[in-house]
């Protein structure tokens, strides 16, 4: 039964629903392992505020994490965001190096992946382990769901206490929220003209983990020429899932929203999707994933997504899993035991770091230093 998998499956095309994905497991377990050895004390909930587990022992070739920011011109002011430089980036001045972006989830912020899932640790260990180095860029997201929202609030009203603002409103609150254009285009900008990054879409990709996860594939297949691989962990991506839960196919799609079986997730949703259908049919992943695959093949991201069999969003992550097979839109899917927390996504950060690393190298040629200087 589907509700029962515990494996990856790959769907290169219209293909069965679960194929062996002997292939996928074999390349990375080796590193999942690896990663692993970094995990500490899990946490219940992806808060900025939770306690960061105890930290591993370093790598011997340690990366560093730079503390930066940038003038958003699609948000209308400042936001920060870390970079995580890989060992190799001040040993070797004139090489250049492929850049994942990774996004955290409601409630988070840009420190997340670092404080919380040791991001930098399991990437430096990696890199040891001989895989491919990447650049990788955390920035605030806010509780944003990472695209131009439906509906407009002004600052004032932002700035008055309310029930979604989480957090301070400076700094959170913008004047225009338009966060999809400040990811792929105000941040990649920023990226590309201060590091030394390979910059184009074939060495540039995208994840993250819940709400992120989500705006992983949303950002990707919405501006495929900036990015060419995606990879969601634990991710909202099938808003409009109405069921069956345990899932079995077919999926069932929403007819209205009822913010009631959103619980806690119902804060920002209803100002960055709106209240009716066609607001959250214009930003589901799988119509833009149509829409893609119509207008321009070419530029189909490579797509990937894990989630956790005791996860309350793994119904919708089979949903679309499903509806990919169905629609024939190549990907990978995986499943494998945790909740929706920080231990499950320490414990599968690996995967998606070599996954991407595996598809962002570049060849040889590429490692020379052509082009401007950067930090």
């Amino acid at each position: 039964m589907l509700h029962g998998v515990r494996r990856v499956s790959r769907h290169p095309s219209a293909v069965p629903l679960l194929p062996s994905g002997r292939a996928a497991r074999a390349t990375l377990a080796p590193l999942a392992a690896l990663a692993a050895g970094l995990l500490g004390v899990g946490v219940s909930v992806p808060r900025a505020d939770a306690q960061p587990p105890a930290s591993a022992a370093p790598a011997t070739r340690a990366g560093r994490v730079v503390v930066d920011t940038l003038r958003s011109a699609a948000l209308g002011t400042r936001k920060p965001f870390l970079v995580y430089l890989p060992p190799s980036y001040d040993r070797e001045p004139a090489r250049r190096f492929p850049v994942a972006v990774y996004l955290h989830g409601l409630w988070g912020n840009e420190t997340n992946w670092t404080r919380l899932g040791q991001l930098h640790l399991v990437a430096d260990s990696l890199a040891a382990a001989g895989a491919p180095e990447l650049i990788v860029v955390m920035p605030d997201g806010d509780d944003s769901w990472y695209t131009t929202w439906n509906q407009l609030v002004t600052q004032a009203e932002c700035e008055r206490p309310n029930a979604w603002r989480r957090g301070a409103a400076e700094g959170y609150c913008v004047p225009w929220p338009r966060y999809d254009e400040y990811v792929a285009r105000d941040l990649v900008a920023r990226v590309d003209s201060s590091y030394r990054t390979i910059p184009d879409r074939a060495h540039r990709g995208i994840a993250g983990l819940s709400m992120g996860g989500y705006g992983a594939f949303a950002l990707a297949l919405r501006y495929p020429e900036v990015f060419s691989a995606a990879h969601s962990h634990s991710g909202v991506v099938a808003p409009l899932f109405a069921g069956p839960s345990p899932f079995a196919p077919p999926a069932r799609w929403a007819t209205s929203i009822d913010g009631r079986r959103w619980g806690v997730y119902w804060t920002t949703l209803p100002l960055a999707f709106g209240r009716d259908t066609a607001g959250w049919w214009a930003r589901d992943p799988s119509r833009l994933a149509a829409r893609l695959q119509r207008e321009r093949p070419a530029l189909m991201p490579a797509l990937r997504f894990d989630v956790g069999t005791e996860d309350g969003l793994v119904t919708q992550n089979r949903a679309l899993h499903w509806l990919f097979g169905e629609m024939g839109v190549a990907h990978e899917y995986a499943e494998a035991p945790g909740a929706h927390d920080f231990r499950y996504w320490r414990a599968h950060v690996g995967e998606s770091l070599a996954w991407l690393g595996a598809r962002l190298a570049p060849d040889g040629a590429a490692r020379a230093g052509a082009g401007r200087a950067g930090r």
